[in-house]
């Protein structure tokens, strides 16, 4: 039963352990980590008798790589998230997913969906040529226009437990209606299965083979327009019987003039080269970014180590493209910020 796999102390202090591991040591975790051993037991009895509640969101907003709005849970809340998302919303799930529904699953990042397009860039390609088109689609909104009504009905389907009912129905309704928080593990999950009925069109009934989605950001490729055409007012119906919509950047381009996709132009050239590049948005985002970080470092406000992370992992997940140039000329701009008065 889902409700002993839940409540198993062993799962619970390994969730414990992994919502710990790697994260800042603020009142939430510190209050819960000071009486570890009574937190656990607490949370427990709670997930058994279930009289389990998810405590009030704290809400914030950034800015980067675009302005939202962030839902951060309670410690406590993390550790159930964990304990219900690795024992049982993954295992369940993984064989569900079509393979390059991304984001949200172990080994299915960034990577996963970039490594995800270049195959299927590549396989058209061997088919086709350049001759071809592309429907690139984007769902208005995603998170925040969720229908818990909606979603738990899809949720339902795949976790009949009744305990895995009452667990998920806690958690989704755990926020306003619509909407589901950002950077919550389980909304992450939830997110991903609402809109697969979609990948299960495409891919099922409308016999797209080159398809990928990244959360709430998908492709398609076919030879023919008209038919992209024709997919894309079945996806339209199928999303506004979900309660969702495509944004204004959803459209269908050339194959030759390839794709933006996960910050990257991804193309073929006429020989058949597959090419991935940082696109000039992300370039003059960095550039901004760089600005900043030096400047809070000069005034005394980061700490130099904090921002050589911060631009590491830039570096790291730009030399994914064929972007060696670009990530040597970041370090002569950042060493030239830095020798500025």
């Amino acid at each position: 039963m889902d409700r002993n796999i839940v409540t198993d102390y062993d799962n619970l202090y390994r969730a414990y352990r992994k919502a710990k591991s790697g994260k800042k040591f603020n009142s939430s975790t510190a209050k819960f980590s000071s009486m570890a051993l009574d937190g656990i037991n607490i949370l427990k009895e709670q997930l058994e008798n279930q009289t389990y509640t998810v405590a009030p969101y704290n809400r914030f907003e950034i800015f980067e790589p675009k302005q939202r709005v962030i839902e951060s849970c309670a410690f406590k809340d993390k550790v159930v998230q964990h304990v219900f998302c690795d024992n049982i919303l993954h295992p369940k799930l993984q064989n569900v997913f079509v393979k390059y529904n991304s984001a949200g699953q172990v080994g299915k990042g960034t990577l996963y969906a970039l490594n995800g397009l270049k195959d299927h860039m590549e396989a058209f390609y061997e088919k086709h040529g350049l001759d071809g088109w592309i429907l690139k689609c984007d769902i208005r909104h995603f998170f925040y226009e969720i229908d818990h009504w909606i979603l738990e009905d899809i949720v339902d389907y795949f976790f009949r437990d009744p305990y895995a009912v009452w667990l998920n129905h806690v958690l989704i309704d755990s926020s306003e209606n619509p909407g589901l928080p950002l950077g919550n593990q389980a909304g992450q999950v939830y997110a991903l299965l609402m809109v697969h009925p979609v990948d299960c069109m495409i891919t099922g009934e409308l016999g797209i083979v080159e398809y990928g989605r990244y959360m709430d950001d998908f492709y398609l490729f076919h030879q023919n327009k008209e038919y992209l055409k024709w997919c894309l007012d079945c996806i339209r119906e199928l999303l506004k019987s979900l309660g969702l919509e495509l944004n204004g950047k959803t459209q269908i381009i050339p194959f030759r003039k390839g794709i933006r996709f996960l910050g990257f132009h991804h193309y073929m050239t006429a020989d058949g080269k597959y090419i991935r590049k940082i696109t000039g948005e992300n370039k003059r985002k960095i550039k901004k970014r760089l600005n900043k970080w030096v400047k809070e470092v000069k005034n005394g406000k980061m700490e130099k180590s904090k921002m050589e992370e911060k631009f590491s992992s830039w570096k790291n997940h730009a030399l994914h493209g064929n972007c060696i140039k670009l990530v040597h000329s970041m370090d002569l701009y950042v060493e030239k910020l830095f020798k500025e008065q």
